[in-house]
């Protein structure tokens, strides 16, 4: 079973993030509307295919110049709120 889950990113230039993940938490596409296109495309195929948590892992902290954040550090905040909401929904 696939699940879509949206996340409006906070400090960046990208407005939306969408992803689908599948039952053995597998990210299956990620898209970015907004931001610096090449790069945005770039980490989207790197992450497919790959385990949400191995991309919390990889993205977690990363900054944009001066910001606190960057598109990265929200993609994986996007992927904790999904988490979070999982395991909410179980309960």
């Amino acid at each position: 079973m696939i699940k879509a889950f949206q996340y409006k990113p906070n400090g960046v230039c990208s407005k939306n993030i969408i992803f689908t993940v599948d039952e053995n938490n597998i990210i299956r596409d990620l898209r970015v509307i907004g931001g610096c296109p090449g790069n945005l495309l770039g980490i989207s195929a790197l992450v497919k295919g790959q385990k949400i948590d191995d991309v919390i892992e990889k993205l977690k902290g990363i900054r944009c110049g001066n910001k606190v954040t960057s598109c990265p550090d929200q993609i994986a905040i996007a992927l904790e709120k999904y988490k979070d909401e999982q395991i909410l929904n179980v309960k």
